[in-house]
């Protein structure tokens, strides 16, 4: 974050709620709206519009404010998936599988090279799944790399994104790099995964509130794209394959906790790569 805050043409797919985009701290001409989906909260005492403003504001945060983005230069697609009903603070609406699917075809046609999900989904058919399935491989094959929330049951338990091997499933740590109590952990987030601050991490809020806190794997997952965002910036050139290389480097033991993310080490090995 010292050394950029990103590079405009660098698209950040933003799979989530919709976003407060009036908020003082957050860039407007840098928020762009996916396909005929409005970006802007509707309803700001909705849940779904303080979730999509808490993640945004972690990814688009403006510097030197009170809760700084990791990489506000870069471009913002915001595709939102969650209705907005009334009721902030209450439990996040979930997203039926197809709709995630769509959103993230349209979030990849638009130009995205990092989508992130810090998306709940709810039951599905099994044709709901295949499309999912279909649309993370389609991201891949377009170099899109995929971050998505491992999620807060506590349970050591897969699901049809985070088990996906073209995705970066997100578990949540606490202010020591520890596996949050509540994190989903698991095979596939172990291998595939990282972990990433999950424990009051604040961020921008609606309305009249400033800021807010938010917990879980939602916090985590901006981290993880925010630094792929950040290394995209640094070294556009990069191949998506060389990009996950360098954040997941190292051996990995067969384990359900995946290693800590750690930023810098990626930046060295992006660095080292290319000479």
């Amino acid at each position: 974050m010292d050394r950029t805050g990103g590079r405009p043409e660098i698209a950040i797919g933003l799979i989530d709620g919709p976003v407060f985009i009036s908020h003082p701290d957050l860039s407007n001409d840098r928020m762009v709206a996916v396909s005929s989906n409005s970006a802007a909260c509707r309803l700001e005492r909705s849940s779904a519009c303080e979730h999509g403003t808490l993640v945004a504001g972690i990814l688009a945060g403006r510097r030197g404010s009170g809760a700084p983005g990791i990489a506000p230069n870069c471009t913002l697609l915001v595709r939102p998936v969650y209705q907005e009903l009334t009721g902030r603070g209450g439990d996040l609406p979930v997203a039926a599988a197809r709709e995630l699917a769509a959103a993230i075809t349209e979030t990849v046609d638009a130009g995205a090279r990092v989508l992130n999900i810090s998306s709940a989904m709810g039951r599905c058919e099994a044709t709901g799944e295949r499309e999912l399935g279909q649309a993370l491989s389609y991201a891949a094959r377009r170099g899109v790399i995929t971050v998505a929330a491992a999620g807060n049951q506590g349970t050591v338990a897969g699901s049809t994104i985070v088990s996906h091997p073209a995705v970066i499933p997100a578990a949540a740590c606490d202010r020591r790099g520890r596996p949050a109590p509540a994190s989903n952990l698991g095979y596939s987030i172990g291998i595939h995964g990282l972990l990433a601050p999950g424990d009051g991490v604040l961020s921008l809020g609606v309305g009249d509130q400033a800021h807010s806190v938010i917990y879980g794997t939602s916090a985590s997952t901006p981290f993880i794209t925010g630094a792929i965002a950040l290394l995209w910036s640094e070294f556009p050139a990069a191949t998506a394959t060389r990009v996950r290389h360098a954040l997941t480097y190292g051996r990995r033991l067969r384990a359900v906790v995946p290693p800590l993310l750690n930023a810098w080490a990626a930046r060295h090995e992006l660095m080292v790569t290319q000479t």
